[in-house]
């Protein structure tokens, strides 16, 4: 049977591959110690020392290329910090800023489905590298390093211990652990089997309602990302604490298969996405925490964040898809809070990183301080800005990448005009099309960085024509 090995090329975040096919020992073997050399060449002014920071999350065999990862690496003349267990991915940028390395090299594949491994590369800052240290690793394939001197050190490290601590220094700890041991606040989390597993309850001190707890690098036969149609379990259990707990604060909040991005759920089990959260958490940080600095959006992010950005009198920057577009703005200006439509948030206070798990805390100071659910707190959002939208996606499985170069060359020499029947007022290409209509509906068509996947986006004043938009979208993909 012949099968196809894609070559190694650097996505949104990171390079990831079909194990056995894509993503081998040998393949990792060769692209580890140019990536460790790239690091070094680009922050080995900013390091005070040769270290790299190597950690792995949950996946099928992922610590077993970690180790062979800090191996080849440490021959190739660095020290390396490998770590003694899982862990969120920002839990090892975290580490590589704290420990003033190199960077870190993180083997996962975040929330992609459970054939799929991949390598995270991250900064001496702590967070993902811009896209043209990608560029140079990419151009350094093939290449052979000069043998070392001498190898480096390997030593191993708990990563959890310091990044915890970081973390609750962030919020009101005491709070929250108060309302919950007093069960004014009822906290839900799925793990969906990933790196956040046992992560709020080291955070919180106090037990909290986790499922998909255990291993499954099968993910449940599905994937670990958080989409409502992964997780019937986690609405289940919500709704059946309505009637277990009726006179609690309910909160859900769910993970992916790293630990970088959030999803949530209200009260009454309804699902919310980044695009209800970072409305929520723009309030909370401006108007309860004081913080400053503007507000960075992808071009998927929901209108109403520029919308509630001028209530509280902040400048938004807009960027492409890809949380490294907001790391690196973080860099460059003074930032409060930064989110993409996936569930990736990230604070100008924190490193620039997406971090769910403080998305996660920064949530549930937000409903102990105001004594709202959540669903309460995105409807007096909605009010205040006299905006209401509803918001969906559909990813749509591609056969190959030859497919997907088919329909971007149809979306670039036949670009449509007209959407569902509405005529297109406006089209932003900066990263995928993003075709807003007269009565501000926009689709957003865009394709995977990592996976043979297209992307619709919508949102517009109802749920059914998001629905009529997102159909007329697969009917035209399809076609």
């Amino acid at each position: 049977m012949a099968f196809t090995v894609n070559p190694i090329k650097f996505g949104t975040d990171g390079w990831r591959g079909v194990i056995a096919a894509d993503f081998t020992f040998e393949r990792v073997a060769m692209l580890a110690p140019l990536a460790a050399q790239v690091l070094a060449d680009n922050y080995g002014d900013i390091a005070n020392n040769r270290t790299v920071i190597v950690g792995y999350d949950r996946r099928f065999m992922a610590e077993d290329f970690a180790k062979l990862t800090a191996t080849v690496i440490q021959e190739a003349g660095f020290d390396v910090l490998l770590s003694e267990c899982f862990a969120p991915t920002p839990a090892f940028s975290w580490a590589a800023k704290a420990h003033h390395a190199l960077g870190a090299i993180v083997m996962t594949a975040s929330h992609n489905p459970a054939t799929y491994l991949g390598l995270k590369v991250k900064s001496a800052f702590g967070g993902s590298v811009p896209p043209e240290i990608t560029e140079q690793i990419e151009a350094k394939l093939g290449q052979s390093l000069p043998p070392a001197e001498k190898p480096g050190k390997l030593e191993m490290f708990d990563p959890w211990a310091s990044y915890c601590q970081g973390l609750q220094q962030k919020v009101d700890i005491a709070a929250i652990k108060s309302a919950i041991v007093a069960e004014k606040l009822k906290v839900y989390v799925d793990v969906m089997h990933g790196a956040a597993a046992s992560g709020m309850e080291r955070l919180l001190g106090c037990p909290v309602s986790e499922i998909n707890s255990d291993r499954d690098p099968l993910f449940g036969g599905g994937a670990p990302e958080p989409l409502p149609k992964y997780l019937p379990d986690f609405f289940k259990a919500i709704k059946a604490g309505a009637k277990d707990y009726p006179h609690s604060l309910r909160v859900g909040l769910v993970f992916d298969g790293d630990s970088d991005r959030i999803a949530g759920a209200d009260a009454a089990g309804n699902f919310l996405s980044s695009q209800v959260l970072i409305p929520i958490l723009i309030e909370h940080l401006a108007e309860r925490k004081g913080f400053t600095g503007e507000i960075v959006k992808t071009v998927s992010g929901s209108d109403l964040i520029p919308r509630l950005a001028k209530c509280y009198e902040r400048s938004v920057y807009e960027t492409p898809i890809g949380y490294k577009y907001i790391g690196d703005r973080m860099l460059q200006a003074e930032v409060m809070i930064g989110g993409e439509e996936s569930g990736g948030i990230g604070y100008g206070t924190h490193i620039p990183e997406r971090d769910a798990l403080l998305s996660a805390l920064y949530v549930l100071e937000a409903v102990v301080e105001s004594g709202e659910e959540l669903g309460a707190i995105y409807r007096r959002l909605q009010q205040k800005t006299d905006f209401t939208a509803h918001y969906d996606r559909i990813d749509l499985p591609l056969a190959n990448m030859e497919v997907r170069a088919k329909l971007l060359a149809r979306l670039q020499q036949e670009t449509p005009q007209e959407v569902a029947g509405m005529s297109v007022v406006d089209c932003l290409d900066v990263d995928g099309y993003k075709f807003r209509m007269d009565d501000n509906t926009w689709l957003l068509i865009r394709f995977s960085g990592t996976e043979p996947v297209l992307r619709l986006y919508c949102q517009a004043t109802t749920m059914s024509e998001v629905q009529k938009v997102l159909e007329w979208a697969r009917d035209w993909a399809n076609s």
